[in-house]
């Protein structure tokens, strides 16, 4: 039998050589190496070798297999390699090569940048806080009402837990107050959730940049100054400015910033963004998540703003699609290089 198996193996190796193709190779390996192939009916023959001999030819038998086994590999990697360099032995490399269609910054993250670069001027430092917001962080702190829209289920996401996608991030300036003691002067921007229905003009996630200043005698002047001085800085010396009255939970008095530009919305009043003096009741509420005095509203004031970056987006670029700003176009990103 040993004897035998030296011919096998000889006869194999043979054969595997003189495969032309990786089928006719493949071929082959079913024969000797397949579950019905020759190397498994000696395999079941070794019944019939008496027991001293049985150590001996098994080990034969194992070693026939590798060699077989390294054989087939290796002639299947040669037909690889062979396949490969027929690929690309008819390429010219002296050709040019195809153009790249190179894209740009995103206009939003551009938009970001240059409102993030106007605050840190001022002094602002940058804050971040989770997406994913408790509704304390996110309703309870600002004083929102039990009873507010926001809190209904059709208007913001919520999870089985009983968390929910922030709708601002003003959740952002209520993690600062707790974990800062005043005073605090931070911008936040990061993305919001809403359950809007998308349309050219409204995208259940947005992008917002907040602001929140708390210090000694913070008055009404001081944000008015604040806010003209960055929109003039981020939009240019031609934009006129307006302040409305408002409402906001966590802001008292409450204003809305209109802006106007020549050519941008038709030379029609845009809103840019709500603001206000941070309401008492909000320095109260984060007094009792922090379990002190901190923010004591007799010698704390301060003032807030949030605004949408999005539609500012859309108003400075001329996009008549909010969507073209989440579709990863390379075609509209590369005109904003």
């Amino acid at each position: 039998m040993e004897s035998e198996m030296v011919k096998f193996k000889e006869s194999a190796i043979a054969e595997i050589q003189d495969a032309k193709n990786p089928i006719e190779l493949d071929g082959v390996r079913v024969k000797y190496l397949g579950r019905a192939g020759l190397i498994s009916k000696l395999s079941e023959s070794m019944r019939d070798v008496p027991k001293g001999e049985r150590p001996r030819i098994g080990k034969l038998l194992n070693e026939v297999r590798l060699t077989l086994t390294s054989a087939f590999e290796d002639r299947a990697e040669a037909f690889a390699a062979q396949h490969d360099l027929a690929a690309i032995e008819d390429i010219d490399e002296t050709l040019p090569s195809t153009p790249l269609r190179l894209g740009a910054i995103h206009p939003l993250t551009q938009l970001q940048d240059r409102a993030i670069q106007v605050f840190r001027r001022l002094g602002f430092a940058l804050a971040a806080g989770p997406d994913i917001e408790t509704e304390w962080n996110c309703f309870d702190a600002l004083n929102t009402p039990p009873n507010h829209p926001a809190r209904n289920e059709t208007d913001t996401f919520y999870l089985p837990d009983g968390r929910l996608l922030r709708t601002h991030t003003s959740t952002v300036q209520i993690r600062t107050m707790l974990a800062t003691p005043p005073p605090v002067r931070v911008i936040a921007p990061g993305a919001a959730y809403r359950r809007d229905e998308m349309d050219a003009t409204h995208l259940s996630q947005f992008n917002q940049l907040e602001g929140l200043y708390i210090d000694k005698h913070v008055t009404i002047s001081d944000l008015k100054g604040t806010l003209e001085y960055f929109v003039r800085e981020l939009l240019g010396s031609q934009v006129e400015t307006r302040m409305r009255p408002h409402f906001f939970p966590f802001t008292e008095p409450s204003l809305e910033l209109d802006i106007r530009l020549p050519g941008v919305n038709s030379g029609r009043w845009m809103e840019l963004l709500g603001c206000g003096i941070v309401d008492p009741t909000v320095l109260e509420k984060v007094n009792e998540g922090r379990g002190d005095q901190a923010y004591d509203p007799g010698k704390w004031t301060g003032y807030a703003f949030g605004m949408g970056l999005d539609r500012l987006a859309m108003a400075l670029f001329g996009l008549p699609d909010i969507r073209l700003l989440i579709e990863n176009d390379q075609r509209f990103l590369a005109q904003f290089v």
